[in-house]
């Protein structure tokens, strides 16, 4: 599994996980919606951590700079 993941979308990623996190245990975000937006805020923690989205190899993408060669 190779990064594919640069530093600015890993704390664009953390960054919106704590913001739908602390939005959904303030109650601002609830029911179905917020559990849909934790788990999707999960999920970008858990790329944000390994550097790897599995979405960007199907659609081309990759935002880590130093394995684009």
């Amino acid at each position: 599994m190779k990064k594919n993941m640069g530093s600015t979308d890993r704390i664009i990623r953390l960054a919106l996980a704590v913001l739908v996190a602390v939005l959904y245990f303030s109650g601002v975000i609830s029911g179905t919606t917020g559990i849909v937006l934790l788990i999707l805020a999960f999920v970008f923690v858990i790329t944000s951590l390994v550097s790897f989205c599995p979405l960007y190899p199907l659609i081309g993408l990759n935002t880590n700079k130093k394995a684009k060669v």
